[in-house]
């Protein structure tokens, strides 16, 4: 049997347009990816189509609409989800549109079905005592627990994302002064970070001890590894971070954000430089932001960062310095003689 249209462009659009024309990373074209398999599944076991003769004609607005419900109350997706999997139709319909313009009535109708807002989620960072809190919790006396300490002292130190922590290869780390580590963030960018003394230090005897130091045959493997010398996942990350939470002693539990994962120690690290600040336009470069607008969220959640720029900005009048124009029977007599 001959491939449908829809099997040749889909292939071609995962496996020659995005790597290639694209330049996209291989998590992204993965996640592209795992939205057309929940497509394909949903469509043989909600729609009875069958996968092998799907077309891209069979793929209307409404069936695309009625998977998108499906998705939220089927499978219990969250509404950010369910955006990531429309973005993932609406590339691919601007791809097949660029292939063959044809299909281009369909497409922009699939490309008018709107994104669902959804509430932004709160902001969750460690306060200082919070942070130095968690970071005394791993067991030094151990392999493993001189790893996570390592891992989260860099964690916030450089404020990484959780794949630039798990990408993150002995090459791209510097530690001679001034000490500095090398990350690949989003879009395939990357940053060259400072880390401080006491970060390098940690990092070098961690190195040491895993024979990381001097030796160029493992400049391109993972610093941070599972039992089986495997590079970490995102998962094992969260797992990692999640069991040093929980075994902080309940005295500290107020310590402790509402909702703890491992960008919470980058949001840490961002609003702790802007509480000693830092302006924003040198937080941008630091996270690795496209723009200062993405920053300025961290302004925005800080109350302590807005209190103390009202207090800079305006001092309370004491009770001297108020004007007694209630002493005066006629207030309009009193604004009248004001400016004399």
């Amino acid at each position: 049997m001959s491939e449908t249209d829809f099997a040749q462009y889909i292939t071609s659009f995962l496996s020659r347009y995005l790597p290639g024309q694209r330049n996209l990373s291989k998590h992204t074209i993965s996640s592209y990816r795992d939205a057309f398999k929940l497509f394909l599944i949903y469509c043989e076991s909600e729609e009875n189509l069958k996968i092998k003769k799907i077309s891209i004609a069979d793929i209307t607005p409404e069936l695309l609409v009625r998977y998108l419900a499906w998705l939220e109350h089927v499978r219990g997706c969250g509404i950010a989800t369910r955006n990531q999997r429309l973005a993932a139709f609406k590339s691919f319909c601007h791809y097949v549109v660029g292939v063959n313009p044809g299909h281009l009535l369909l497409c922009q109708q699939m490309l008018g079905i709107p994104m669902k807002k959804s509430p932004r989620p709160t902001m969750s960072f460690f306060s200082p005592d919070g942070l130095h809190r968690l970071l005394r919790q791993p067991n030094t006396a151990t392999k493993n627990g001189r790893r996570d300490h390592a891992m989260l002292v860099l964690l916030y130190d450089t404020a990484a994302r959780v794949q630039e922590i798990i990408d993150l290869t002995v090459r791209n780390i510097r530690l001679e002064q001034p000490a500095t580590v090398i990350l690949h963030g989003k879009g395939r960018k990357t940053r060259i970070v400072p880390i401080g003394l006491k970060t390098a230090s940690i990092m070098e005897q961690y190195l040491k001890e895993i024979g990381y130091i001097d030796a160029t045959e493992v400049l391109d493997l993972p610093v941070f590894t599972n039992s089986r010398n495997s590079k970490l996942t995102r998962a094992g990350v969260a797992n990692i971070l999640a069991r040093h939470i929980k075994s902080m002693s309940t005295n500290d539990s107020h310590l402790v954000p509402k909702s703890v994962s491992p960008h919470s120690l980058r949001h840490s690290k961002a609003v702790h430089l802007l509480r000693s600040g830092v302006p924003l336009i040198y937080i941008r470069d630091f996270l690795g932001h496209a723009s200062v607008k993405t920053t300025e969220i961290y302004a925005k959640v800080d109350a302590e960062v807005t209190r103390k720029a009202l207090e800079g900005a305006y001092e309370v009048p004491s009770q001297e310095d108020i004007p007694a124009w209630e002493k005066n029977k006629s207030l309009m007599s009193w604004l009248s003689e004001l400016c004399d």
